[in-house]
């Protein structure tokens, strides 16, 4: 079941331009969205979330097309981009009663699995937290209003490697729960330790979209690793 589509998204700025990017979101799965920085991954999600304005094209949740349904779709998705910027110093417990106001979604058993499940302290404030815990935060907040559909900009950049393997490791099991993740990055070995399916852009445009599998078989020379794969196909060399 297909829980989102993106349809010939055009953005253009000066010196960069999002091209006639297409692809679709399968629901119960991970999807790894990875380039280079720069490549208009950023620029995607903003314009599947409505964050910034589009030349052209459309996003559809579950067959429903974003712009007639924003405050519907929101509700069933949550976004991270891999940092708490408001209320710094404010207590997580008084940025919880703020954003419960606004979803009738909100789960009060759900919250205090998620809290439980991710070691949140509430008493600390997002100026006081790890990378990693901010990350954590903004996930149990979108679990909390039983997003189906997390979207993730960037969430395991800054990251140490140990805190990296642990939010690959909720990825799977938020997964396993039945939600569906799409997160950016432009480190490969993330991608290769949980990635469903893998979309790849370059220079603002969809270079393919498929499941790992198929991906590592089309693209990977014999023996090569993801990452290498990736650092030639950069280099303009599209064949195995």
């Amino acid at each position: 079941m297909t829980i989102a589509e993106v349809r010939n998204l055009v953005k253009r700025y000066p010196g960069f331009t999002l091209n006639n990017v297409s692809f679709q979101l399968e629901s119960g799965r991970i999807t790894g969205f990875i380039g280079r920085n720069g490549a208009g991954k950023t620029t995607t999600i903003k314009a599947m979330l409505n964050m910034i304005h589009t030349d052209s094209g459309s996003v559809y949740y579950s067959g429903k097309p974003l712009k007639e349904n924003e405050a519907d779709i929101k509700k069933q998705t949550g976004y991270s981009s891999g940092t708490i910027s408001w209320y710094p110093r404010r207590k997580i417990r008084d940025i919880v009663e703020i954003v419960r106001a606004f979803y009738d979604t909100w789960d009060e058993e759900a919250y205090a699995k998620y809290r439980e499940l991710f070691a949140i302290d509430e008493s600390k404030t997002p100026s006081e937290l790890s990378e990693g815990m901010k990350v954590k935060v903004n996930l149990m907040l979108a679990l909390s209003h039983h997003a189906k559909l997390l979207i993730l900009d960037e969430p395991t950049s800054g990251l140490d490697p140990f805190s990296r393997n642990e939010l690959l490791e909720i990825f799977e099991e938020v997964k396993n729960e039945g939600v569906s993740i799409f997160f950016s990055t432009h480190i490969i070995s993330d991608i290769e330790k949980c990635a469903d399916d893998i979309i790849y852009i370059s220079k603002g445009s969809i270079l393919d979209a498929m499941e790992k599998g198929a991906f590592i078989q089309t693209y990977s020379k014999e023996g090569e690793s993801l990452e290498n794969t990736m650092l030639r196909l950069e280099g303009g060399d599209l064949h195995a």
